[in-house]
């Protein structure tokens, strides 16, 4: 397959481009177990991220009703045009997704799908903004990092900013790893297939998100301080205060930010005036 993704790529005179991120899946075995962990229908509609040349699209526009590809790199776009633009289900939009108002994009409140090989360096950034828009996707199903995927399905004890972000708006899963030789070029690190299946509301109630999240992302600014410290360095407050207010939301001071479950953080925001 990688002969064939070599050949594909000569005849447009491309190269992956490290810039961007481009590490294309080609190995068709875990490229079908994406599709299955997506449990497409005929009637879904999809969105791809970073397709690249193709070798996840293929298999989308065979199983979905649409497919719409949001594909940063121009000459990747008319690769695609030039080799899938037959199929009329697949939309191809030549745009940086972390800038596209995906509301406007599916189509309102239309019900979609997001199944991606995700360029890892904006992997955070693509699922906050997915997961922060409304509507969200009814499930996504995303190729990271392994230690990546690893850390957004940590329990208390092990938890991260990106574990909190991610677990409040959905439940994931590490579907299967996927090794660097699956890839052309190799990656330098295995990678693994995440789902996320998205909660109708957030997992814990939140009076204000935007200060929900602040307290947490100020709980990890300090990663190896106790809670006491952390937030009052990332809030600003007086040490005697910010111990106060853990204890009234019952959180022990000298605990560290990646013990706290999300409805501690829940409690924690609460108590914060």
């Amino acid at each position: 397959m990688s002969q064939k993704i070599t050949e594909l790529l000569q005849k447009y005179n491309l190269r992956p481009r490290k810039g961007l991120g481009q590490n294309f899946l080609v190995d068709p075995h875990h490229l079908g177990r994406i599709i299955e962990a997506a449990e497409l229908t005929p009637e879904d509609v999809v969105l791809e991220i970073g397709p690249g040349p193709g070798t996840l699209t293929r298999l989308l526009v065979e199983s979905a009703r649409q497919v719409i590809a949001v594909e940063l790199d121009a000459a990747m776009v008319n690769l695609l045009r030039q080799e899938l633009g037959h199929h009329s289900n697949l939309a191809l939009v030549q745009a940086d997704i972390l800038q596209v108002d995906l509301p406007a994009l599916i189509g309102g409140t239309r019900r979609y799908k997001v199944v991606a090989n995700l360029p890892y360096y904006i992997t955070s950034a693509v699922l906050r903004h997915i997961l922060e828009t409304v509507p969200r996707p009814a499930c996504v199903v995303v190729t990271v990092q392994k230690e990546v995927a690893q850390r957004i399905v940590a329990s208390p004890g092990q938890m991260s900013l990106l574990a909190v972000s991610v677990q409040f708006y959905g439940r994931p899963t590490l579907v299967h790893r996927i090794p660097a030789g699956a890839f052309y070029p190799p990656p330098k690190v295995d990678s693994a297939v995440l789902r996320i299946d998205p909660y109708p509301t957030p997992r814990v109630e939140v009076a204000d998100v935007e200060q929900f999240f602040r307290v947490v992302r100020a709980g990890f600014g300090k990663k190896r301080k106790q809670l006491r410290n952390a937030l009052s360095a990332g809030l600003g407050r007086p040490p005697a205060q910010v111990e106060q207010i853990l204890q009234a939301a019952g959180i022990d001071p000298r605990r560290r930010a990646e013990t706290l479950s999300l409805e501690e953080w829940a409690r924690l925001a609460a108590a914060i005036v």
